[in-house]
């Protein structure tokens, strides 16, 4: 892996300790097929996330501690993709993003590399809340609930329909990534049951019943 150019400073002189830090690592891969999933297509330019928006949730969160964020998006570049992915690196980084992407390749999955930035803002010693935007259980289930034992604070961002595992496990809080306050422009087209008010809700048909009839 590359120089991590998030480092955080070396105590001062004096020994004092680097204040608390609230960590995001988005799993960009795993969030957009999420995405795409829900939809049942490829999202439009309106329907993706904010990522201005949830850099202020996640400067907030740190807030309540009196701390420090930190927020790292992990991404595969396909051949011929350098030109288009470009644009969204750049706007990125301009909102406070750290961006860590390497060649999309055959088992190139960005999961071990967001473990190991894990693991390492850990070591530190100033981790007090991590954010993990995945709704890939079989990666990050196990170590997250490690962590969350270790006395940190393990937030899953995610979708839902794709982060059960993050729903049921005792040690994991989950928080739905539309739930974020101006992620998104306009509410997605989603069939969410995890969140139903007291009196019921209505659903309408999604085609008409007469297309069961081939019409």
């Amino acid at each position: 892996m590359s120089t991590d150019p998030t480092a955080v400073p070396e105590p001062d002189a004096e020994g004092a300790t680097a204040p608390p830090l609230t960590l995001l690592v988005w799993d960009a891969p795993n969030m957009d097929m999420g995405l795409t999933t829900l939809l049942g297509r490829q999202p439009q330019g309106h329907e993706r996330p904010r990522f201005d928006a949830v850099g202020r949730w996640l400067v907030g969160l740190a807030d309540r501690d009196g701390g420090e964020a930190e927020a790292c998006v992990f991404a595969n570049v396909p051949d011929g993709a350098a030109g288009r992915m470009g644009g969204w690196v750049k706007t990125l980084r301009s909102f406070g993003y750290a961006v860590f992407v390497k060649p999309k390749r055959a088992d190139s999955d960005v999961d071990a590399d967001m473990l190991e930035h894990v693991e390492r803002r850990a070591a530190e010693g100033a981790l007090t809340r991590v954010v993990v935007a995945s709704g890939d259980g079989r990666a990050f289930r196990e170590p997250l609930e490690d962590l969350s034992r270790a006395g940190v604070d393990v937030v899953v961002l995610a979708f839902a329909e794709e982060a059960t595992f993050a729903q049921v496990s005792g040690l994991l809080r989950f928080v739905d990534l539309e739930d974020v306050p101006d992620t998104f422009l306009a509410p997605l087209p989603r069939t969410r049951l995890d969140a139903l008010p007291d009196e019921g809700r209505w659903l309408p048909p999604l085609v008409p019943l007469r297309r069961l009839l081939g019409g």
